[in-house]
């Protein structure tokens, strides 16, 4: 984590509410970790999108206790983005208090009813999309989380496009898609973000998707650091 330019990150994210990182996984291990997906008993549900109207695919959430891998990512992120997360929620003038540590926070939600742990991974075939949506969960939410393309674009699928938009008030809705490679993570606000506006800071609310897949097949690993209800 420590070869990031961490300042370039943070500057991002407060200006798009997105930032990119660049190969955080190698190929050999985003092949590793989508070949977790058949194997049954490291997951504690399976979703199937249609079912829902979520859009159309499958995705599966891990049981505790997480892949080392996967539990690694969750463990060595969030320090870096505490920090940024606490002074989003003092700018919006939320609870600024999230701990530095990941561990103490997930004991947090535990202790107020959210035990189900929420990294997932999503698997996507020719069709495939997934709606604009939010991942809250219960009464404690980490402000951001990260997705990491575990496919290679035009090699594995095409299309598949990652995709957030922006609502601020009284105004038009943004768009924003962040191209990705295979190992690349996106970094990205979970429900609302600060904006600083000329009367002071505001609120917006973000939304995430993924456009429908165009051939192919393609896997996303899902770190989200609240756990569930």
């Amino acid at each position: 984590m420590n070869h990031y330019d961490w300042s370039s990150i943070e500057a991002s994210l407060d200006t798009s509410g997105a930032a990119v990182l660049p190969q955080l996984l190698t190929a050999q291990e985003c092949a590793a970790v989508a070949g977790f997906y058949p194997v049954a008993e490291m997951f504690r549900s399976t979703i199937v999108m249609a079912r829902h109207n979520f859009g159309k695919g499958e995705y599966r959430y891990f049981n505790y206790p997480l892949p080392d891998p996967v539990a690694a990512l969750r463990a060595t992120l969030y320090p870096r983005l505490a920090p940024i997360a606490n002074r989003w929620h003092a700018a919006m003038r939320m609870e600024a208090d999230f701990p530095d540590e990941h561990a103490a926070f997930v004991e947090r939600c535990h202790r107020d009813g959210q035990r189900r742990p929420t990294p997932l991974l999503l698997r996507y075939t020719a069709g495939d999309y997934n709606c604009l949506h939010q991942d809250l969960y219960g009464t404690h939410v980490f402000p951001l989380q990260v997705a990491i393309l575990l496919s290679q674009p035009q090699t594995d699928f095409t299309g598949g496009e990652f995709v957030l938009t922006e609502q601020r008030p009284r105004m038009q809705s943004r768009v924003e898609v962040m191209p990705l490679n295979q190992g690349d993570a996106v970094v990205f606000a979970v429900h609302q973000r600060p904006v600083a506006g000329t009367r002071g800071t505001y609120r917006v609310n973000m939304r995430h998707g993924v456009s429908r897949i165009r051939s192919g097949q393609r896997y996303t690993l899902g770190i989200i650091f609240h756990d569930a209800a």
